[in-house]
């Protein structure tokens, strides 16, 4: 396998981390490692919204200061429901978000997520 070069860094959440993986199967057809099949197993079993592109857009649209697009895409993977799992989702990160852009954005994701 040849050498990799980091060109650039960009977050991503799950769900594009498995359209990414489809890509590297299509090119590499009967190549690809354990650890790609141990990946999208996980991602098959773990990933539950196909809204995601929504999400960020929605999330985005809400201006929410000092919300990175690092934390837009961990929201994504967790998709949290309440303002209180919000919060535990952003405490990873040294960023303070107030009680009305929480519920602005809790709402966002329950707006998108699948019904069941």
């Amino acid at each position: 396998m040849a050498d990799a070069n980091i060109v650039t860094e960009k977050p991503i959440n799950v769900l594009q981390l498995k359209e990414e993986l489809d890509k590297i199967k299509k090119r590499d057809k009967d190549e690809v490692s354990l650890r790609v099949n141990k990946t999208e197993e996980y991602l098959h079993n773990f990933t539950s919204t196909k809204n995601a592109k929504k999400i960020e857009e929605d999330l985005t649209k809400l201006n929410v200061p000092r919300l990175k697009e690092q934390h837009i895409h961990k929201i994504i993977d967790i998709l949290p429901t309440t303002a209180r799992d919000l919060k535990l989702v952003l405490q990873e990160y040294t960023i303070t978000v107030n009680n009305d852009n929480l519920k602005k954005i809790v709402d966002a994701v329950n707006a998108n997520l699948d019904k069941k």
